[in-house]
């Protein structure tokens, strides 16, 4: 049985800012993702903004990183990415700036490099949910935060972004071509108010900020997904029987789920949100 060695992480190795021979090529990468799901992005209080600024986004899917990249443009940012990430691809990734951070520990290191980020002048991207959403909605975000904003004194940029999951969820990450999809690029915290602010006060704002809803969305806006295989793998997420309370029997394919121990089934139509 061979066993597979890698080098440990330098994870005091500084931040570095995202290589300029590879800014274009990370544009080449978003550009025609965005307008393929025709995404529009709203701007709001962004005018006159310039980096260094904290920009804490919401997280759905892959395609994130790409409007992430597209609603910053042309400026360049440093990522917040899990150590996992990293394996086979550090030097990629370190170039492109992304830093590395170990998953549910206490990191002052990271703390530090965020600091040299926004003496930069870059932008830090941050993912505060620390997990692809599970199903679309927002999740509990650390009280660490309001602190975290405190402590960097930059202003808070939040980046929330709409159809990402029901395009892509990650229990079926198969793209369904939801389009359009929306991206609010909102302008939430001067830097003078993150001196004058109290972090709860500061938390308050941003959880106002992330509360949002894919399902909801889609709805709203009447969206229909064509994609044949509608609730394949959701019995990961679903895997309590909402008729016999079974917990794992449950079992899904094409469009629709069903009960191994009831056979109870439902049927995942083309409005999500809407199960027969």
């Amino acid at each position: 049985m061979s066993i597979l060695k890698f080098d440990r992480f330098d994870m005091l190795k500084k931040p570095i800012r995202q290589r300029h021979f590879l800014r274009p090529i990370t544009w080449l990468l978003s550009y025609p993702a965005v307008w393929a799901h025709r995404v529009k992005i709203i701007k709001v209080g962004m005018k006159g903004l310039k980096p260094p600024y904290l920009l804490l986004c919401n997280h759905n899917s892959f395609i994130d990183f790409k409007v992430t990249t597209v609603a910053i443009f042309p400026h360049r940012a440093n990522y917040i990415v899990a150590i996992d990430g990293f394996i086979r691809r550090e030097w990629l990734l370190r170039n492109v700036g992304c830093i590395c951070k170990r998953k549910f520990t206490n990191d002052t290191i990271l703390v530090r490099h965020m600091k040299r980020v926004a003496e930069n002048g870059d932008v830090i991207v941050l993912y505060p949910e620390a997990r692809y959403s599970l199903c679309g909605t927002n999740a509990v975000l650390p009280e660490s935060l309001g602190k975290l904003v405190k402590l960097l004194k930059i202003p808070v940029v939040t980046l929330i972004m709409h159809g990402h999951h029901v395009n892509s969820p990650f229990w079926n990450i198969k793209n369904r071509k939801v389009k359009p999809m929306e991206a609010v690029l909102t302008h939430l915290i001067t830097k003078e108010e993150t001196e004058t602010l109290d972090y709860k006060e500061i938390n308050e704002r941003i959880n106002t900020a992330f509360k949002y809803d894919d399902f909801a969305w889609q709805r709203e806006r009447k969206i229909r997904i064509s994609y044949p295989d509608r609730a394949k793998g959701l019995h990961k997420v679903l895997y309590h029987c909402p008729n016999c309370y079974t917990e794992y029997h449950m079992m899904s394919d094409g469009n629709k789920i069903w009960c191994e121990s009831c056979k109870k089934e439902w049927e995942i139509v083309r409005v999500w949100g809407e199960i027969a």
